[in-house]
This record gives C-alpha cells, structure tokens and sequence, in this order.
C-alpha cells in the first residue's frame, strides 16, 4: 500500500528488542513514547457535519499517536503504528470501553490515522470517542511507521493480529494519557475494514477471549466471501485498485498464483504492479493519471479488468476449482464461525464496489445456517437516497466510501451502546 535502507531496518529492528527489554517482542508493546497530537472539542466535534447521527458531543476527544510490535504476515517482526482517541473533560473520566477499528481500503503509504485532520478519524472522534468511548484504530502492516516491506491485502491473519495488538497497545498506553478502560470491547471496521475487524472477532472468540472480552462486533460493508466474488464474472467498482492489490499480496504471502508477473498482468502495467501498492508517492486519483493503473479513459470495471490482467489468467480463475488465487480467497473467506457475542453486519443493498449480495447476504445466510440468534444484518440504502436522491451514474462513485460509512456507524453505536 519506500524501500528502507539496511540501517533503518537495523535501528527499526533495535528499537523491537529495546521496547521489550531485548528480548523476543511482545505483541502489543509500545515502540514509541505515545505522544499527544491534539484535542478536538466537543465544538469542533459538533460542526463535523455528523451531529444528527451522533447527537451532540459529550466529550473532548485526545488524539495520542501509537506505534506498536506486531507480526508479520508469516510471523517475522514487524510493526505498525495507529491512533488513540481518549474521551476526555468535565464528565469523561469514568473507566471507557474500547471500540477497535479497522480501517478502509487505502492506497496510501504514508498516510496514518494518527491525524486530527484525516477524515476517516474524524468520523470514529466523532461518533464514537466524543460519545464516551475510547478508541483504537491501525494503520495497518505496511503504513506510515510500519517497516514492514509491503502490506498483506485482505490477509485475514494479520489483519487479525494488527487490530488485536492494536487493542494490547491501548491498554498499554492509556493510563500514561490520563484515562482508563472498563475491559469491554467491542470491534468494527469498514470495507476492508470490515473484513479485518471480523477476522479478528472470529480470532479472538477462537483463542483469546480470556484475554480480551469483546462484547459486539460491527463489521461495515465488508468482503466477506472472497472466494465467492473470484467466480463472479463481472468486474467490480474499483477493480483497477483492490484486484491488483489483493493479487500481489497474495503472491508474496502464498507464492504460487503466478510464476512470472507476465502471466498475470499485461503490459504496460506489469512493469512495477508487485511494488505500486500501498504508494509512497501516489493516491486513487494519480495512480491514474499518472497511468500506473487503468481508468484515465473512462473504462468500464470490466474494461479495466481486461486492461490490467492476462486473459487466460481470469479464465482460470473462473472456471478452475484448484485455480491457486481462488484457493487463497478460500483461505481468506470468514464464513466459517459462528460468533458468540452481538453481531451486526451492515452496508447498503446499492453498493457497487463490495456488493451485498456478493458478501453480507451470504454471510448472514452462514450465520443462519448454524441457527444463530446474535447476528442481525441492515441495509442502509434507503438511508442514503433519502439523505442522497436516486443512486445515478453521476454520484455512485460516492456510494461506499462517503455516502455509506455514517449511516453504518450509527448502527454500529446502536449496538454498541446497548452493551457498554
């Protein structure tokens, strides 16, 4: 999603063994002295725009940068860095849960969420820590103070790992910030968040609930049923960006979907595609206009598609049961468990980049088949045309990132405030 020079990794590597007394690392310690980057006011909080799905901030919210040890996607040392949000103030120093959040798809190396202007922070300040809850949110392998050498795309196990050491370098670093955490949990994330915030819930109420007690899961919009999407034939919104990504990272994670990048992408794409993503330099927009990647000519997903990936490639994927990429979305699907605690999935039924009927219809209908009770599902698009107008060709470029996300948050805190 900058190459590092051999002493960096050497210091990078010392700073590890430093945070935990020069022995093996211990997942979830810090690394850095967690700092204080600023303090939105309830004021500030109040004109995000977000008022009338929040109501109407209860707390200062601190914003306190982490950087933590966690591992690789095949157990090497590594790290990743984050943000904290403390509720803070008159009337908000009472012991707070915890919400993990696991965050969206991004493109950008540098980019962390340890940032009082980042959108996607000011969203979780404003729903969730300006209401009395405390929050954590990764940046992921492969991000802003991360020296790991690239990011594991919708790898179930580190997204798992990263938000689960995320949650132990809170608990680390609250109580030098001045605040303190009641025990519960609860976890949620978007999109690929989505994804990564129930690959950690299912890891957590498979191996380390005495550890961690998480009280509800909101998982927003995300691709569940990988496996299922490889034999789709149609291409998604998006499929010049998330594709490629998920490919390459899968190939230095498995090994075995391509034995020479040729055979997988065409050129002139293939010339540098392993090393583009996450970029130290690019966004969504300039990947394309720099022509990194399709879409500058207006091409239909399917047309991207054909663009970036040699034809025999996708047949194979969609017609060969033993195809390796669909394996590895095998590997990567989550519809094997049956959660213990409440669940809620949710996103909108419009959707035309992680579709719903592609992924949170099939995972519900999972969780139905083993007779569960905890888990409810909502559809937020008729939320969105309400606020929105009809879905077009003109704004459905705005459906899942900017359009769906609050709609589902607010969900998400109606549950969570249920179990607090």
């Amino acid at each position: 999603m900058a190459s590092f020079k051999l002493s960096l990794s050497l210091i990078s590597a010392a700073a590890l063994l430093a945070a935990c007394g020069g022995s093996d690392p211990v997942n979830g310690s810090l690394i850095d002295t967690p700092s204080t980057l600023a303090t939105l006011t309830k004021a500030q909080l109040d004109a995000s725009g977000l008022i009338g799905l929040s109501g109407p901030a209860k707390c200062d919210v601190k914003l306190v940068s982490l950087n933590y040890v966690t591992p690789g996607a095949k157990g090497e040392s590594s790290n990743a860095s984050g943000v904290l949000l403390l509720p803070t103030g008159a009337g908000c120093t009472a012991a707070a849960p915890l919400v993990a959040y696991a965050k969206g798809t991004d493109v950008q190396k540098p980019r962390t969420l340890a940032n009082p202007t980042d959108g996607e922070t000011g969203l979780l300040a404003a729903m969730y820590a300006g209401q009395g809850y405390a929050v954590v949110a990764t940046d992921y392998l492969g991000f802003a103070k991360s020296n790991y050498s690239y990011h594991p795309y919708l790898h179930a196990d580190s997204e798992a790992t990263s938000v689960i050491d995320s949650i132990r370098a809170a608990r680390n670093a609250v109580s030098s910030q001045g605040g303190s955490l009641n025990g519960k949990v609860m976890l949620t994330g978007y999109s690929q968040g989505g994804h990564a915030s129930m690959a950690a819930h299912r890891e957590i109420e498979k191996n380390l609930s005495g550890e961690i007690k998480v009280v509800a899961g909101a998982h927003l919009a995300g691709p569940y049923n990988l496996s299922g999407s490889m034999k789709f034939p149609d291409a998604i919104a998006g499929y010049q960006f998330f594709v490629p990504y998920l490919v390459t990272a899968w190939q230095k994670i498995y090994g075995n979907l391509y034995n020479n990048v040729n055979e997988a992408f065409k050129a002139p794409y293939a010339a540098g595609i392993e090393s583009l993503l996450p970029s130290p330099t690019l966004n969504y927009t300039t990947l394309v206009t720099s022509g990194k990647l399709p879409g500058i000519n207006g091409e239909t997903p399917n047309q991207a598609r054909d663009a970036l990936f040699q034809p025999a490639f996708i047949s194979d994927i969609l017609t060969n049961p033993n195809n390796p990429t669909f394996l590895a979305a095998k590997k990567n699907d989550l519809l094997d468990w049956s959660p213990k605690s409440q669940t809620m999935l949710c996103s909108g039924s419009g959707d035309p980049t992680v579709p719903q009927a592609m992924h949170q219809t099939v995972m519900k209908a999972a969780f139905d088949a083993k007779g569960l009770t905890n888990v409810t599902s909502v559809d937020v698009h008729p939320l969105i045309v309400q606020t929105f107008g009809p879905i077009t060709l003109a704004n459905i470029a705005n459906y899942h990132g900017t359009y769906a996300p609050p709609f589902c948050h607010a969900a998400a805190k109606t549950l969570f405030d249920a179990v607090k």
